[in-house]
């Protein structure tokens, strides 16, 4: 039996938690929505926020799904509540996935994200709950998430705005640091060569996959992609092309992307 995934996302970001689902399991579908028309998330409000994932869970409630994935940072941060309370399917998060992929010897963690999750502090809460001797530090990043989105990630302008937000972390002598935002995973080859050696990246979407290996039964790991039976659905409520362009120059795949209504839902299927 394949699993039915329901993802999402205000943008392409969520591509990088939906990568590391399909490295580690091979028998699945997903439905990824990216609520293009009010991306980025990240400078709203917590009451916009809170009814933008009411609006999405209902959305995603009539998709023949199976499992709904967090793939937003910020929207996990403001409205897990919202979303476990309306969904009807098991809910996996981001935030509390990340606990897992800690190391006791981590003195010291930095977490890069929006300005909304850090205001919220989910992460410190959610480390601190399970390690509470750890020192977490946040620091917002307002400016990436739109950077990413128009895909201006080797300007100088682009490294000096990383380099500004990693000097507060540095300063601290952080061990690790977590990608608090599903679309700064995409940024990994640069913070490796402005960042220590000795200094982890965390990618919560690691630590969210492995959380699926009850639901989605035993992980392949090291299953060619070609034996790999994925099948993803893209819906998006703005700019289809392109949001399909995006995702082709990050992730080598040209999908076929529908427009859809978060105000007027309906089955896709």
């Amino acid at each position: 039996m394949n699993y039915r995934l329901g993802l999402f996302d205000s943008g392409i970001g969520g591509a990088t938690v939906l990568k590391s689902i399909e490295e580690r399991h091979s028998e699945f579908e997903a439905v990824y929505l990216a609520d293009t028309a009010r991306m980025p998330y990240g400078s709203r409000s917590p009451k916009e926020l809170r009814f933008i994932a009411k609006e999405i869970i209902h959305w995603l409630n009539i998709q023949q799904i199976d499992a709904i994935i967090v793939a937003c940072n910020t929207t996990n941060s403001i409205a897990l509540d919202v979303i476990k309370k309306h969904s009807i399917f098991p809910v996996f998060d981001l935030v509390s996935s990340t606990v897992d992929l800690i190391n006791v010897s981590d003195s010291s963690l930095g977490v890069l994200a929006t300005s909304s999750t850090v205001s919220s502090k989910a992460y410190t809460k959610s480390i601190n709950t399970f390690f509470p001797n750890i020192y977490v530090i946040e620091e917002g990043c307002p400016e990436l998430v739109p950077m990413i989105e128009k895909g201006d990630l080797g300007s100088s302008e682009c490294i000096d705005v990383i380099t500004k937000h990693l000097e507060p972390l540095l300063a601290v002598d952080v061990k690790a640091i977590v990608l608090g935002c599903s679309h700064y995973p995409i940024l990994k080859p640069m913070l490796t060569k402005l960042l220590p050696s000795h200094i982890r990246l965390i990618d919560p979407s690691i630590g969210l996959a492995k959380k699926l290996d009850k639901f989605l039964k035993t992980p392949h790991l090291f299953l060619h992609p070609s034996k790999k039976k994925v099948q993803i659905h893209f819906f998006v409520t703005s700019d289809p092309f392109g949001f399909s362009n995006k995702i082709s120059s990050l992730f080598g795949i040209k999908p076929e992307v529908e427009v859809i209504s978060l105000r007027h839902p309906s089955c896709v299927f």
